[in-house]
C-alpha cells in the first residue's frame, strides 16, 4: 500500500523512533515563505489547484519537463485542466519527492487514499475542493491541524509588520517575522536607490552614506526584534569576502546612488562590509543567521522577462565557498561577533567544506554552528541522507536543529513527516549494523530534540 504506516521504516528501530518519538512531536517552522497578510485573513483556499500550483515552482518544473504548456502552469488555463496536467505529471514522477508530497498531503489533510492520476484526477479534485470550502480548511486551520507551534515568515527590514502584530492575538500558533536584508546588500541589482530611500523612510534615517545605511538596518533589526524576531536570513548566494575602508564604502555608495559604474571589487568591498555590520547587531541581540548559499538564479533569461524571479529556472552554483566563508569568519571572531549560524548550500558538494569549517567556530553554546537542512532541489530521500550522515560524521547530530519548510505552500507540513521518517530510517540502520546502541530510550530522546526541542531551546523563540 502507498504510503503505509511503516513506510520508509525498514528497521523495528525505524519504526519504535517514529511512532513512538518522532510521529507526534510538534513543528517549528523556523523558514518559510507564507504570506503574514495571508495567514491574517485565514481565507479559504478556492481549489486545490489554487493551493497546490499557484507559486509552486517545484511542480511548475516537473510539469514543464512533462510536456505541459505553460498556460496550464502560470497562465490563466482552466483550475481543472492545470490540475489534469498536474496529475498527469505525477504519474511521471515516481520516485521524486514530490510524488511523496502529493499523496502525503492528500491523505494527511483530506484523507484520500487514493493514487493521483488522469483517471482519478476529477474524483480527487471534487473531494479535495469539496473539503477546501469548510470551515475546517482556512489557511489558519490548516496550520492548526499539522501542530505547528511557531512560524517564521521572510520579511524585508522596511515592511511595518503590520499583520505581524494583529496575528499577535492568534493563540494556538506564533507567527514571528525573520530578517532578510537582501535588497540592501545587493547593491548592484536594479531598484537598489530607489530600495535606499524605502529603507531610509522606515527607518526614519536620510540614507547619504555607508554609515547611515548601517544605522538604518541597525534601527530595523531593534523594530524586528521588539516584534519577536530572533532570525534573519540572507539568499547570499555567492560569497566573496574583500576588506575596505570607510571611505571606499563612502565612495561606493554616491557612485551607485548617483548612476554610476560599480567594479565588482566595489561591489565585494560593499557587500562584505554590510554583512559584518549585520553579523555584529545579530551577535549584540543573540540572533541566529542564516545564509543560503549557491543558488544560480534566473539562469533562462526569456523566462525570467515573462514570469519573473522565483518561478522555476534557478539551479546550483558550484563556485568557492569554504576561503572566502574562512575569511569572513575569522575576521568576525578577531571581534567576538560570529552569531549563532545556520549554513545551507544548494550544492551538496559543499557540505563537507561547510560542516568542517563549522567546527573551528563552535563556542559559547550548543552546537553554535549549524549544517542547515538539506536545501531545495535537496529536499529528496538521498539529499536529506547526505546532510545528515555528513553532519554525523564531523559534528554533533544530536544538537540538529532540524527540518523547515521553506515554502509557500499552507499544505507543505507533511513535509516535516517526511524527513522525520528518513531521519528514523537511518538511524535504525546505524542500529542494525551495530554502529549506535539498540536502546530506543536514548535514540529516542535523540529524535525528539532533532524534531522539536533543538529548535525550540537554540532560537529563543
Amino acid at each position: 500500500m502507498l504510503l503505509n504506516d511503516d513506510f520508509l521504516l525498514g528497521t523495528d528501530m525505524a519504526k519504535k523512533l517514529f511512532h513512538n518519538h518522532a510521529k507526534h512531536m510538534p513543528i517549528i517552522d523556523f523558514h518559510c515563505h507564507l504570506n503574514p497578510q495571508e495567514i491574517y485573513e485565514d481565507q479559504n483556499f478556492a481549489s486545490i489547484t489554487e493551493v497546490w500550483l499557484k507559486g509552486d515552482h517545484y511542480k511548475w518544473r516537473l510539469m514543464r519537463a512533462n510536456g505541459v504548456p505553460e498556460n496550464l502552469i502560470t497562465g490563466d488555463g482552466d483550475d481543472f485542466d492545470k490540475f489534469y496536467a498536474w496529475a498527469g505529471t505525477v504519474e511521471k514522477a515516481l520516485g521524486n519527492p514530490l510524488y511523496v508530497w502529493t499523496h502525503l498531503e492528500l491523505k494527511r489533510f483530506f484523507n484520500i487514499d487514493l493514487v493521483l492520476s488522469r483517471e482519478t484526477a476529477r474524483e480527487v479534485y471534487d473531494r479535495a475542493n469539496a473539503l477546501l470550502a469548510t470551515a475546517g480548511f482556512s489557511r489558519r486551520s490548516l496550520i492548526r491541524s499539522s501542530n505547528v507551534t511557531t512560524i517564521c515568515t521572510t520579511d524585508d527590514p522596511a515592511d511595518d509588520l503590520h499583520f505581524h502584530e494583529l496575528l499577535q492575538s492568534e493563540t494556538a500558533f506564533t507567527v514571528v517575522p525573520a530578517f532578510r536584508p537582501d535588497k540592501a546588500m545587493n547593491i548592484h541589482a536594479a531598484g537598489y536607490v530607489d530600495y535606499l530611500v524605502t529603507l531610509g523612510t522606515a527607518a526614519g534615517v536620510k540614507i547619504g552614506s555607508f554609515a547611515d545605511i548601517v544605522d538604518a538596518l541597525s534601527a530595523r533589526v531593534d523594530f524586528f526584534h521588539s516584534m519577536g524576531a530572533r532570525l534573519s536570513d540572507h539568499a547570499l548566494d555567492t560569497v566573496v569576502y574583500a576588506e575596505s575602508t570607510e571611505a571606499e564604502l563612502d565612495v561606493i555608495v554616491t557612485t551607485a546612488m548617483t548612476g554610476g559604474t560599480l567594479t565588482d571589487l566595489g561591489i565585494a568591498q560593499y557587500r562584505t562590509a554590510v554583512l559584518k555590520a549585520l553579523m555584529r547587531m545579530y551577535h549584540r541581540k543573540n540572533w541566529t543567521m542564516q545564509l543560503h548559499l549557491h543558488a544560480l538564479r534566473n539562469t533562462n533569461t526569456v523566462m525570467l522577462g515573462k514570469l519573473g524571479p522565483d518561478t522555476g529556472y534557478d539551479g546550483l552554483n558550484d563556485r568557492s565557498v569554504a576561503e572566502p566563508l574562512a575569511a569572513l569568519f575569522d575576521s568576525m571572531e578577531l571581534e567576538d561577533a560570529i552569531p549563532r549560524t545556520m549554513l545551507y548550500s544548494l550544492n551538496p558538494n559543499d557540505y563537507m567544506p561547510l560542516v568542517t569549517l563549522m567546527g573551528a567556530y563552535q563556542k559559547d553554546t550548543v552546537q553554535k554552528m549549524q549544517l542547515g537542512s538539506a536545501w531545495w532541489h535537496n529536499d529528496t530521500r538521498n539529499g536529506m541522507r547526505l546532510q545528515l550522515s555528513t553532519f554525523a560524521d564531523e559534528s554533533l547530530l544530536s544538537n540538529f536543529v532540524g527540518m523547515l519548510t521553506d515554502s509557500r505552500s499552507f499544505l507543505s507540513y507533511p513535509r516535516h513527516e517526511y524527513f522525520r521518517r528518513i531521519l528514523c530510517e537511518l538511524i535504525g540502520e546505524w542500529v542494525e549494523i551495530g554502529e549506535v546502541p539498540d536502546d530506543e530510550a536514548i535514540l529516542g530522546r535523540m529524535v525528539e530534540d532533532i524534531c522539536f526541542n533543538n529548535a525550540n531551546n537554540y532560537f529563543g523563540l
